[in-house]
C-alpha cells in the first residue's frame, strides 16, 4: 500500500484508531489576507480528504477535534460560519458516508449546539447507524474533562461502589464507549498541547505534532506520519522484552467494551 509520494505503508502496522486536533485553519486564512472563515472553508475541505483516505486504508476509528466546548469564546459571525460548515459537510457527505460504510458518532454535549446542527446531526446519526467499516467521531462542544465529569456522575446516579470500579466500567461510561482508545493522536499547525481533548483515553497514544496547518495537511503527510508510527514501538509501561498483554488503549489488539 503506497501513497504518491511512494511510502510504504504495512496494513497491520497502521492504528486502529486515529484522532485529530484540527489546528491552524485562522492562521491559513491570515497568511494569504482572508477571513478567518475562509480558512474553516478550505479545512473543510482537508476534512473530506482524510475522512476518505482513513477509510481506504481500513483505518476502523477516526475522532476529529471539530469543536471544543472553549471554542464558543470566539466572535459569534465565525462560530455561526462553523456550524454552517458542518451542517453543508454532513447534507452532502451522508450518502458518502452510507456508501462508503462510515458510521457517524460524537463526543460531546449537544444541547447547547444550535437547533439546525442537532437535527443534521441526528439526521445523519441515524441514516448511518448500520454502518461497520469505520466510525467517524466528531467531538463537537467536547471537553475532556467534562466527559470525565459525565461519566463519574452516570456512575454515582448508578449507585457505582469503590469495589465495583475498574478501568472498564469507568472507560464504559465515556463518550467513547464502544471503541479503542486512540493510537495516534495528530495535531497540526506547530501548537505543542493536548487542548482538553481525550484526557482518559489517550493515557498510552502515541502523538505526533506537525507545525503543517490544517488546510494544508494532505494525504502524502499523513502517510508520512503513519508510516513514522508504525516504526514506534509502543511498550506501554514495560520493556521491549516484555510480551504486550491487552489493556486499555492498546490499538488493534485492545479488547472493546461493549457499548
Amino acid at each position: 500500500m503506497r501513497n504518491p509520494a511512494g511510502i510504504a505503508l504495512v496494513p497491520s502496522l497502521l492504528p486502529a484508531h486515529v484522532a485529530v486536533i484540527m489546528d491552524g485553519n485562522g492562521r491559513w486564512a491570515a497568511q494569504r489576507s482572508l477571513p478567518r472563515t475562509e480558512g474553516h472553508r478550505a479545512g473543510s475541505r482537508t476534512v473530506r480528504a482524510i475522512v476518505t483516505e482513513c477509510r481506504r486504508l481500513g483505518i476502523e476509528h477516526l475522532t476529529l477535534y471539530a469543536f471544543s466546548r472553549e471554542n464558543w469564546g470566539r466572535p459569534p459571525s465565525e462560530v455561526t460560519v462553523l456550524f454552517g460548515l458542518l451542517v453543508d459537510f454532513l447534507q452532502q457527505e451522508v450518502s458518502e458516508m452510507i456508501g462508503q460504510d462510515i458510521r457517524l458518532n460524537v463526543l460531546g454535549d449537544l444541547k447547547d449546539l444550535p437547533l439546525a446542527v442537532r437535527a443534521a446531526l441526528r439526521h445523519s446519526i441515524k441514516a448511518t447507524e448500520c454502518c461497520r467499516s469505520m466510525r467517524l467521531n466528531l467531538a463537537l462542544n467536547y471537553s475532556g474533562r467534562e466527559e470525565i465529569l459525565y461519566a463519574c456522575k452516570a456512575l454515582l446516579a448508578e449507585g457505582i461502589t469503590a469495589a465495583g470500579l475498574t478501568e472498564d466500567v469507568f472507560a464504559a461510561k465515556l463518550w467513547t464507549c464502544g471503541q479503542p482508545d486512540p493510537d495516534l493522536v495528530i495535531r497540526t499547525s506547530g501548537e505543542f498541547r493536548i487542548s482538553n481533548f481525550l484526557l482518559f483515553q489517550s493515557a498510552y497514544s502515541e502523538y505526533y505534532f506537525t507545525s503543517t496547518l490544517w488546510p494544508d495537511f494532505g494525504v502524502e503527510e499523513f502517510h508520512a506520519i503513519l508510516a513514522e508510527y508504525a516504526q514506534r514501538q509502543r511498550r506501554f509501561g514495560k520493556t521491549s522484552t516484555e510480551p504486550e498483554t491487552s489493556t486499555v488503549g492498546t490499538g488493534k489488539n485492545q479488547e472493546v467494551h461493549s457499548a
